[in-house]
This record gives structure tokens, C-alpha cells and sequence, in this order.
């Protein structure tokens, strides 16, 4: 079945900040092109989910998306460990109100 929305939050808005929006877009266009089946998705978020590991619900979202694309070969995990720590080094570095870029 496929996801169409984001989970109802009870009316909260469904996404807190434009990244959570985007990590769920990808999702949804990556099933839509064939990187993988929503049961394969499903279980990958749901492994996520029962780490328990203190992430709000969209961190876990995308350690699953980070998790699946490396499983099936689409990213390397070393790639991206860098390019997480890059735009961490990046939003540290970038005064407030400004634009974070590379």
C-alpha cells in the first residue's frame, strides 16, 4: 500500500521543519522509480522505529532512507556519514540567519 501522506499527528502540521518534507518526498518518488517495494520500506522504517533510540519520527525516517539506499547499492554509507558531517560543519560555521551551503 502506498504511502500518500505523512502519519496523522492528531492536527499538528504533519512536518516541523522543510528537510522532514523533503526526506518524505524523496521517499515517496524513490518507491515511484522502482529503488524499492513498500514492504521493503515498511520494514526498513519499522526496524527504525523499534531502535528506540531517542529520535523524533523523522530522524528515523531518514536513517531509514539512508539504510534502504544503502542496502540496495543506490548510496555508500561512507558518502554519506561525509555529507552529513559536511553540512553539520556548514550549519555550525554559517552565522545566524544566513543560508547554510556547502
Amino acid at each position: 500500500m502506498p504511502i500518500s501522506s505523512p502519519p496523522d499527528l492528531g492536527g499538528a502540521a504533519p512536518f516541523a521543519e522543510p528537510w522532514q518534507a523533503q526526506a518524505f518526498a524523496l521517499t515517496v518518488e524513490l518507491h515511484a522509480k522502482g529503488a524499492f517495494t513498500w514492504s521493503e520500506w515498511s520494514r526498513t522504517l519499522g526496524a527504525q522505529i523499534a531502535a528506540e533510540d531517542g529520535a523524533d519520527y523523522y530522524e528515523r525516517w531518514l536513517a531509514a532512507l539512508e539504510t534502504i539506499l544503502a542496502a540496495k547499492g543506490l548510496a555508500d554509507p561512507a558518502s554519506l556519514a561525509a555529507l552529513k558531517s559536511a553540512w553539520a560543519r556548514a550549519y555550525r560555521d554559517t552565522p545566524h540567519g544566513k543560508p547554510v551551503a556547502l
